[in-house]
């Protein structure tokens, strides 16, 4: 599959980390826990540089929990503050806070040494399309203050949101970046929905999402459909599928669209399980 996908607005939204960067205190950096390394915008640490930073791992609760050990353990390795979260039911949404206050201490402290009186911390939160920034953003305000939503680039400009406490946040749209070198980094921003369906062959996708999960683990699909996928092709998985949940045409031939959409929706909603799609040992080259 050939995925380059780069819209002008993405060029936009990299100028605009850039020119509000000394506005803030500290970056918010929000990752998909089933995919931190290909959710990980590899910009963002040359644009944020000695920033202090923050990393969310949203959706913890879709991925499992050794992927979610060993990524925070990674994180935690290079001295940055990683927490687990899952913005939809507010878990991790405490600890966020806690440690925003906790990177700044020292900054304040100068301020106070130089007779400046503290004021809000503001932070600005950055992350890929379709990582839950906006989810997250209302749970930490406590209000429905930006717009949601499950498709990617429901956020269009920059807004500055008042959080609970002495927090400012400045809400950015998700920002990917010009081309995508690795394939798997590709695929599974697909897979996730971090690009938008539209503009993929949706049933290659969902071929290609069946072959992982068999390969990962073929358990997963049997428990989920119901059926054998012992020694089969990804086609013919996707075949069973369709048999089993009924996309099949008037003519009886199978309902390739509907049974793709089927199995892309059903993993990224979790309910065919908790899944990791990658981890730290993976990744030949990892920041």
């Amino acid at each position: 599959m050939n995925i380059n996908w780069y819209p002008g607005h993405m060029k936009k939204t990299k100028d605009l980390i850039i020119n509000n960067l000394k506005l803030v205190d500290l970056v918010i950096e929000l990752l998909d826990a089933r995919i931190p390394y290909s959710s990980k915008n590899p910009n963002i640490d040359t644009i944020v540089s000695n920033k202090p930073r923050i990393v969310v791992m949203n959706k913890s609760d879709l991925s499992n929990e050794k992927g979610n050990y060993k990524w925070a353990e990674h994180y935690k390795s290079k001295d940055i503050p990683v927490i687990l979260a899952n913005a939809t039911s507010n878990t991790g949404v405490g600890s966020i806070m806690e440690e925003a206050n906790k990177a700044v201490i020292e900054k304040f402290r100068v301020r106070e040494q130089k007779g400046i009186k503290n004021t809000s911390i503001r932070a600005m939160i950055v992350g890929i399309p379709n990582v839950g920034k906006s989810t997250l953003i209302n749970s930490l305000a406590g209000r429905k203050g930006a717009q949601t939503g499950n498709r990617p680039g429901i956020t269009k400009g920059k807004q500055w949101i008042k959080l609970k406490g002495n927090i400012e946040l400045l809400d950015t749209p998700g920002i990917l970046w010009p081309k995508f070198e690795d394939k798997d980094v590709a695929l599974n921003l697909a897979f996730t929905g971090a690009i938008k369906d539209e503009i993929m062959d949706i049933e290659t996708l969902a071929l290609k999402l069946i072959e992982k999960l068999n390969n990962m683990d073929p358990v997963l699909l049997e428990r989920r459909y119901e059926i054998n996928v012992e020694s089969n092709k990804p086609l013919e998985i996707m075949d069973k599928i369709a048999i089993k949940r009924g996309c099949i045409l008037k003519n009886q031939e199978i309902d390739y669209t509907r049974v793709s959409h089927l199995i892309l929706d059903e993993f990224r909603r979790g309910f065919i399980g908790r899944i990791t799609l990658e981890y730290p040992e993976d990744i030949k080259i990892i920041d």
